[in-house]
């Protein structure tokens, strides 16, 4: 397609349900100062893509979808060249032939990692570096909960926290999953679905509960997690797939062990040049050392994005969703 001239784009003009996504002809993006328009190869799906669609995290409607992508520059206004291959986290419209993005969000991949991996290990990538090392900066030793073990942040964290030399306990909802979860070196598994996992965490801890849990359920699951964690360790509450946390009483925190809890957004740890370079450079790293093995359970052309978001509402699949845009 001539980059001058139209593209397609998936957008929603109204919150709801993923039948509010349309595909629609659009003219291409013309860069702003700063930014730099990229031919768009492959883009993920991931649950803020959900929240903002449904008006969770309201966003400026109409709206193109998608926060993360690959692709490749095609006109630039500063030191990247015409040609390279970058990816990009937190900035709306990843989900469209083009799209202007500003050339400080942007990382070069690695010429020997593909396409697929880098787009798969993004997003939920940095979000497991950073809940890991900056959050709650993982000890050898620690034990830790991780709800949603075979999800696309689930397989990364757990995997990221063997690698520091934790224990690792994770909830997940069939024994499918479970065996991607114990695959990515979990050391035990919890089908929350058919057992109690407070009581299950309880048991495979002798009462002693865990050093952190990183829960991105919230509603459903929120209060057991808080329950289980040791005096002085903490909830860190990082999305909300079940729907979202009530109010929770700071004294609550204090009765369980001067706990401390926290909701990070991962906007807040890529909000300047260095720190997503840094972040980024990481996760890629790990990818390419074997450290990090991504896991693509589907990819899906631009014109099936709406089945995309209702398969990972659906909570049918595991690992990483993404789109081609076919180009």
């Amino acid at each position: 397609m001539d980059p001058t001239n139209t593209m397609q784009a998936v957008r929603f003009h109204d919150y709801g349900g993923p039948e509010v996504l349309k595909l629609e002809t659009l003219a291409v993006p013309e860069p702003k100062p700063g930014e730099a328009l990229v031919r768009v190869k492959k883009a993920g799906v991931n649950y803020v893509d959900v929240y903002q669609r449904r008006g969770i995290l309201p966003v400026s409607r109409p709206s193109t979808v998608g926060v993360e992508g690959v692709g490749v520059i095609e006109r630039a206004n500063g030191n990247l060249k015409v040609g390279t291959r970058v990816a990009w986290i937190s900035h709306p419209g990843s989900c469209a032939e083009y799209q202007a993005v500003p050339e400080w969000k942007l990382v070069p991949i690695p010429d020997d990692l593909d396409e697929a991996s880098a787009a798969a290990a993004m997003l939920q990538g940095v979000t497991a570096q950073y809940l890991c090392e900056t959050t709650y900066p993982v000890k050898r030793g620690d034990t830790a909960l991780v709800h949603a073990g075979a999800g696309g942040v689930g397989l990364l964290l757990i995997q990221l926290l063997k690698h520091k030399g934790a224990t690792v306990l994770t909830t997940v909802s069939t024994p499918e999953k479970a065996a991607l979860a114990l695959q990515a070196g979990a050391d035990e598994t919890i089908l929350y679905t058919s057992s109690d996992f407070v009581a299950a965490v309880r048991s495979a801890t002798a009462g002693a509960g865990v050093d952190v849990a990183y829960d991105s359920v919230g509603l459903a699951t929120y209060a057991g997690s808080l329950s289980l964690i040791r005096p002085l360790g903490m909830l860190v509450l990082f999305g909300q797939s079940s729907g979202l946390v009530p109010p929770i009483d700071p004294l609550a925190l204090s009765r369980q062990g001067s706990i401390f809890l926290t909701r990070p957004a991962l906007g807040h740890y890529v909000a300047d040049e260095a720190s997503i370079k840094e972040r980024a450079t990481r996760v890629l790293d790990w990818v390419q050392d074997g450290t990090l093995k991504i896991r693509v359970e589907r990819i899906y052309p631009l014109e099936a994005v709406v089945r995309a978001h209702a398969d990972l509402e659906a909570r049918k699949t595991t690992g990483k969703l993404l789109i081609d845009i076919g180009q």
